[in-house]
């Protein structure tokens, strides 16, 4: 790699120099006029369809790509959007903006799989589920879903799973948000289930047997009604009752829980998230007592470490449903943790009584703007209302919509008689006075009198004055947000430690190195992040007209064709929201182009033994039936298992899943042949564009065989992990398989309503961060990317030679090589001294670093990948830590420490432990520590390690009280 010129990004992005890089190709043995990449890659593939047609070949400076963004970010028109539909105009407090979403320390962490080094995130993530649970009124809340459309789909299959059998009807609300209504049908009908619409508000009579019905609470077209009766119905026809709430109406009307709700799933949007063009945003799903084990995504439980001292981690049993693989009701595999985090210190700075002011103040301008219309004579649907009106206008709706833009204010037309207006927590009182003046009520707005005009009220007699405008039976009266994190911390002072004191419990990429294989941890620029929080992306409503989105739009064109030349594809769509809803889409694209050739039989999807659970998950969901392929002893597909599995299946074969490279972390020779085999029966291939950060620039998927590919944005593309979302999971195919891609009835771009239908909420699934992986390819340019994927392999390499003769490398390609990501087999480690993978992962956080992924592909590894971000010596340091390690590991099988009571057994260490009491242990303090090469930047775990099994016996999932603590 060449340095380049100062300031150019891809020497920032980058972390070895060109002389860093020749002493590391030489430590692997790389041969004078060789490199890593000519070495490691098949010849067979190397090279194949090199793309640069669309892409630019060169990057452009950082303050070149922010000028771009801003041409692009002006094209965008901010207009005050009262649309509605599930997406509301919020307040982002400024203290929880520049301190969580601008915050490197909150937006570079990883998933908290290693809970010692998670306390602050997990602690953030189990205000959430408590701030969930208490509004919605059920006991647990996991910690979080993708969004309010998608948490509707899992709150469906959770209810078909607690059934178990008889029905397959599933009602829906006739009142239901549209985008819910969508995404449901798509995925009812891969997976069996009937959906039939009900007009349940209205009284419409429920089916004789149902497994389930979804509830919107309030409805879609604003309207407040008590579905108790409804729920009682649902039960007695033998099923389960999910309600779709708004949680900031929740504060005012009874919770679902109270009526009787079984599951509550929902949006944390308008809990101070951007409407960023649809997301991301933090959907939830809280369910009854009995239904836990059911729960799918993540759920953040209590615990105790070694100490005895109260500890949070991730409830091992109930965390990811997909781990079941075949068996799967989901296949979600990440959360929306960042916008979570926003959502639930949202509640904690405002606390009960400002949620419930901020609701109040929204339904009193709702209830004025309506005072408004009426006293002019607009005829506005009757009913209770919280936030929404419709009105109708005869013939008229698009001549109001089209008047209320002109004055700056977005509506909704819900058809051509009738209009939808949605009061938001940043809809002014000139907005309303605006739309008044749209609907013809200008004289009424004008007035000195006139209820637009606002009041002198405090907040309190705001509350207690739109609470007597709810009916009685529907009024909440319990309580919420009781915790007292909850009401510690008004001031922006309280606000602004609280946040500190979290983030300094966590490690992240502000601290060091995370080299978790299959992760791809690498740097997210603060300029790629730097426009995320402009208004021109931030405040645009997802279903804004077309003529407003125009730079969202250009955007979009223009990272999808940059994605389309990258990985050999005609085709791609950013509407997944995750990798997990990418693999589903690109399945769902398989299934309906079989379908559409009359081949309904073919539902048989192959995957290697060695692939992650997702993939079998995802496979299920799509209606296809996984058979399992065995893997050889060097991590490949076993050809000959494979082509025996075709021979088997071969009429109703539908698709194979691979990964390349592959899940083991090598590039598979036969890759070629594996593709080739497939479609000479018919099927169809799908490659896993999980591990695309060891091939870009190289070769691509679609000239590999692949005939379509999701990818991780949040990985090879540079978005943040966010401490386990958000994610983007964009589908990339083949030409035949184009029109089989997600589509949406509110999409904006040509063609865009054309497809399947939709797989997430937004049109364009999680926009509002599309920007980050849009700099990202603009300031690396195909070379930059390419030298990226080479400094990545190399850095790979160089930490399996150097570790090679203290942990063997389990599998590697041609020549010895790897790709992006090495597995280090502990598992002779620990026959020899005892010393298990769990002991080293935690003995790493005493030498400041994050474990690599633990037991995955194989039990008892550790898979390592350290990105090009790192350099060289944080590279050594990482690789001196495991050395010392091993070398500590041989110590106790010398019996100089015992083998319960070690370094590693103990690990890890925190301050506590080291400072308060004897010292028992038979090795020093310094040891435990403070061991060899780690220096000024000692990270302090908060916690000792975790035990886990204690916190599923004993599961706890919402803040715990304060003497627990104690």
């Amino acid at each position: 790699m060449s340095a380049g010129a100062f300031g150019e990004y891809a020497a920032r992005h980058i972390g070895t120099s060109a002389d860093d890089q020749q002493r590391m190709a030489a430590a692997v043995g790389v041969r004078a006029g060789d490199t890593v990449m000519s070495t490691a890659v098949p010849g067979v593939i190397r090279g194949l369809g090199e793309a640069g047609t669309a892409i630019p070949q060169e990057g452009v400076s950082e303050a070149a790509a922010l000028a771009e963004l801003r041409e692009l970010a002006g094209r965008n028109r901010v207009l005050s959007p009262m649309i509605g539909l599930g997406y509301s105009d919020t307040l982002t407090p400024s203290v929880i903006q520049r301190n969580v979403l601008e915050n490197p320390s909150w937006y570079t962490a990883y998933t908290p799989y290693q809970p010692e080094i998670s306390q602050g995130r997990l602690e953030a993530l189990l205000n959430f589920q408590t701030m969930v649970a208490d509004l919605a009124g059920l006991p647990v809340a996991n910690a979080s879903m993708l969004d309010e459309a998608t948490a509707a789909v899992e709150g469906m299959l959770v209810a078909r799973r607690a059934v178990r059998g008889g029905s397959d009807v599933f009602v829906v609300d006739a009142d239901a948000l549209p985008q819910t209504k969508a995404v449901l049908r798509v995925r009812a009908e891969a997976v069996g289930v009937e959906l039939v619409e009900v007009d349940l508000a209205g009284g419409a009579e429920l089916p004789e047997s149902v497994f389930g019905a979804l509830v919107q609470y309030p409805g879609a077209s604003g309207r407040v009604w008590n579905p108790q009766g409804v729920i009682d119905a649902v039960h007695v026809a033998g099923g389960q009752a999910v309600v779709a709430a708004d949680l900031l109406a929740l504060t005012l009307i009874a919770s679902p829980g109270s009526l009787g709700a079984d599951i509550v799933v929902g949006s944390s949007q308008r809990f101070g998230v951007p409407l960023g063009f649809g997301g991301p945003h933090a959907g939830y799903m809280v369910v009854r007592q009995g239904l836990e084990r059911q729960l799918p995504g993540r759920l953040v439980g209590v615990s105790k470490d070694a100490d005895g001292q109260l500890a949070y981690r991730l409830a091992l049993q109930t965390r990811e449903q997909h781990i079941r693989r075949e068996k799967a009701t989901s296949n979600i595999c990440t959360a929306q943790v960042l916008l979570a985090v926003m959502a639930a210190m949202y509640a904690v700075y405002h606390g009960p009584d400002g949620l419930r002011a901020i609701a109040a103040d929204v339904q009193d301008k709702t209830a004025r703007l309506r005072a408004a219309l009426v006293a002019a004579g607009a005829d506005v649907v009757d009913g209770a209302h919280f936030d929404t009106l419709r009105v109708r206008v005869p013939g008229r709706a698009a001549e109001v919509v089209a008047a209320a833009h002109d004055a700056g204010v977005l509506l909704h037309r819900a058809d051509a008689d009738t209009v939808g207006v949605s009061v938001g927590e940043a809809t002014t009182e000139a907005d309303l006075a605006a739309v008044a003046r749209a609907f013809g009520a200008a004289d009424a707005g004008a007035a000195s009198d006139s209820p637009v005009r606002g009041s002198r009220e405090t907040a309190a007699d705001r509350v207690a004055r739109t609470g007597e405008s709810i009916r009685e039976e529907l009024r909440r009266t319990e309580p919420f947000l009781t915790h007292p994190v909850f009401t510690s911390h008004r001031s922006e002072t309280a606000m602004m430690r609280y946040l500190k004191r979290l983030a300094d419990k966590d490690y992240a990429l502000d601290r060091g190195m995370i080299p978790l294989g299959s992760c791809t941890m690498k740097l997210n620029a603060a300029t790629a992040m730097a426009s995320i929080t402009w208004p021109e992306f931030g405040r645009i409503h997802p279903f804004a007209p077309r003529e407003d989105v125009a730079g969202y739009l250009e955007l979009i064109d223009q990272l999808e064709g940059w994605l389309a030349d990258l990985t050999g594809y005609d085709a791609v769509s950013l509407q997944p929201n995750a990798g997990s809803q990418g693999e589903l889409a690109g399945l769902l694209a398989i299934r309906g182009y079989h379908r559409s050739r009359g081949d309904e039989n073919r539902d048989v999807c192959l995957i290697p033994s060695s692939a992650h659970g997702t993939n079998a998950a995802s496979a299920v969901l799509a209606g296809m039936r996984v058979v399992v392929v065995a893997c050889d002893e060097q991590g490949n597909v076993d050809l000959d298992d494979l082509r025996a599995k075709i021979a088997a299946h071969a009429e109703a074969l539908s698709a194979l899943m691979i990964t390349y490279p592959s899940t083991h972390g090598v590039y598979e020779h036969d890759v070629l042949d594996i593709t080739a085999a497939v479609h000479d029966a018919g099927g169809q291939v799908y490659i896993d564009g999980a591990n695309l950060n060891a091939l870009l620039g190289h070769a691509r998927f679609g000239d590999l065989g692949g005939d379509v590919s999701h990818l991780n944005l949040h990985k090879t593309f540079a978005i943040p992990h966010g401490g386990g979302g958000p994610g983007v999971g964009p589908v990339a195919a083949k030409a035949h398989l184009a029109a089989f891609l997600p589509s949406h009835a509110f999409a904006q771009g040509e063609g865009d309503t054309e497809g399947i239908g939709p797989v997430s909420a937004a049109p364009y699934g999680s926009a509002g961060i599309l920007p980050i992986s849009w700099a990202y390819v603009r300031m690396m340019g195909l070379e930059g990317l390419t030298q990226a994927t080479d400094a990545a392999v190399l850095a790979a390499n160089y930490v399996a030679a150097r570790l090679a003769e203290h942990y063997p490398v389990l599998y590697a390609g041609e020549e010895g090589r790897v790709a992006h990501e090495c597995i280090l087999d502990l598992r002779p480690l620990k026959a020899e001294t005892g010393v298990s993978v769990d002991d080293v992962a935690k003995r790493l956080i005493d030498y400041g670093f994050h474990a690599p992924t633990m037991s995955f592909p194989v039990a008892g590894t550790l898979m390592v990948e350290p990105t090009e971000s790192e350099d060289l010596a944080e590279l050594d340091r990482f690789v001196d830590a495991m050395i010392a390690i091993r070398r500590e590991a041989e110590r106790v099988h010398a019996g100089e420490w015992p083998h319960d009571d070690n370094p590693l057994a103990n690990a890890p260490h925190t301050a506590a432990s080291a400072l308060v009491g004897e010292w028992s242990h038979p090795y020093s303090r310094e040891t435990g520590v403070y061991p060899a090469g780690v220096g000024e930047a000692k990270y302090w775990p908060p916690v000792r390690r975790i035990d886990q099994a204690y916190g599923d016996r004993n599961l706890v999932c919402a803040c715990p009280p304060i003497d627990a603590f104690a």
